[in-house]
């Protein structure tokens, strides 16, 4: 079976470490909970969008009530922006599953582990990979 061929999912599925890593159903499974998150995500910006135009034409009088209207509007902005690049992982997340090569660590090709990949669907990087990475950031941050 391909990688693009992927099996239903039986409603009780669970994905463990005793069964062999990244066998169709579960790349099957991480397909799927990629495509709910990128959905609700859709789905919240959509009523974010929506929300930002009904407010668009208010004007408010006062002068702190228009404070805190602008400053909602920043922050659902910056929510906004950082859901698009969130789906721009999911999507690039999709497209290793489509290509074989999701679950597998992109610095040393080692898999990335169930448990990880549960937590955060788009992980790229081995839970060491990812400490080293973050540790060698916190050293070049206090150069």
């Amino acid at each position: 079976m391909s990688s693009n061929t992927l099996p239903l999912l039986p409603a009780d599925y669970r994905p463990s470490e005793d069964e062999e890593y990244m066998n169709p159903l579960m790349r099957a499974f991480f397909r799927q909970k990629l495509l709910l998150w990128r959905t609700e995500l859709l789905r919240e910006s959509s009523e974010t969008l929506n929300s930002l135009h009904e407010d668009g034409g208010l004007q408010e009088p006062d002068i702190a009530d228009r404070a805190t209207l602008e400053t909602d509007r920043a922050l659902e902005l910056r929510t906004r922006d950082r859901e698009r690049k969130l789906i721009s992982k999911i999507d690039a997340a999709l497209q290793r599953i489509h290509d074989g090569e999701y679950g597998y660590c992109e610095e040393t090709g080692e898999p990335i582990g169930v448990r990880r990949l549960e937590a955060r669907p788009i992980a790229t990087l081995s839970l060491e990979a990812q400490e080293r990475h973050e540790r060698m950031e916190r050293t070049h941050r206090d150069d």
